[in-house]
C-alpha cells in the first residue's frame, strides 16, 4: 500500500544510517572518558554516498509494486475509501466497514459468522445499478426471523443505494440508508458510503480495478 510503502522506505534508510554509526557500549561511560569525536568516528562521505545510492534503488522496486493504475484504497481502522491515482488521492470518502461482530449459527455446529470487512488485495468484479438485497440467512438470524423457504421472500429493494460494486464472496461497496453511521465500524463485511461519494466510485471503477483493503 503506497503509504506503508513510504514508511518502509524511511525505515531502510534510518537503517542503514544506525548501522553506519559507532555503537556504544553497553555502560555509559564516566565523564572523564568523554572525548570530542574525531573524524574516524564519522561515517565517510563515500559510505553515506554508497547508502545514499542503495536507498534510491530500493525506493525504486518498492515502488514498482505499487499498481500502475488508478486503484481503491479502503483504511477499514480511519472508515475512510479512497481513490488513489499514483500518489494523487482523487478521492477521500467517509465510509463505514466490518464491526466485527460475531454471530452463532443456529443448530449443533457450533459455527459463527464474522462481520469482518477482508482484508488484502481484490478487483472489482461486477458493477450493477438499482441492486437488490438478497438477504442471507444472518440477517433474519440477527432479527430474530425464521429462515425464509421462498427465495422471493429475500429480496429488498431499495437498501443498498443507486449503485454496487461486488469484490468477491458477497462482499460489496455500496449505498446506506443509514449516512449518521458513517465512519463507523458498523457493517456485516461491505463498505458502505453516501450517495454522491459512491456515485463517483461507480464512475471511476472498470470491471478489474484494484482494491487494496486494510
Amino acid at each position: 500500500m503506497p503509504h506503508a510503502l513510504t514508511t518502509i522506505t524511511s525505515l531502510i534508510l534510518v537503517g542503514f544510517l544506525a548501522s553506519a554509526m559507532p555503537h556504544s557500549s553497553q555502560n555509559p561511560p564516566r565523564a572523564s572518558e568523554i572525548v570530542s569525536p574525531t573524524l574516524s568516528d564519522e561515517p565517510s562521505v563515500s559510505h553515506l554516498k554508497n547508502l545514499r545510492t542503495r536507498y534510491q534503488s530500493l525506493s525504486a522496486q518498492l515502488s514498482r509494486l505499487k499498481p500502475n493504475q488508478p486503484y481503491i484504497l479502503v483504511d477499514t481502522a480511519r472508515n475512510h475509501l479512497y481513490i488513489k491515482r499514483q500518489e494523487e488521492v482523487v478521492l477521500d470518502a467517509l465510509a463505514s466497514t466490518g464491526s466485527g461482530t460475531i454471530l452463532d449459527k443456529p443448530g449443533e455446529s457450533h459455527d459463527q459468522w464474522v462481520f469482518d470487512t477482508p482484508r488484502g488485495e481484490f478487483h472489482v468484479q461486477s458493477k450493477l445499478t438499482n441492486p437488490s438485497w438478497v438477504k442471507p440467512d444472518w440477517a433474519f438470524i440477527e432479527e430474530g426471523l425464521r429462515v425464509p423457504q421462498n427465495p422471493a421472500d429475500r429480496v429488498e429493494q431499495g437498501v443498498l443505494g443507486d449503485y454496487a460494486l461486488g469484490f468477491g464472496k458477497g462482499y460489496f461497496i455500496h449505498g446506506t440508508l443509514y449516512t449518521r453511521l458513517l465512519g463507523k465500524n458498523v457493517t456485516h463485511g461491505c463498505i458502505r458510503l453516501n450517495d454522491d461519494d459512491l456515485k463517483t466510485v461507480y464512475r471511476f471503477a472498470r470491471v478489474g480495478t484494484p482494491i487494496v483493503i486494510f
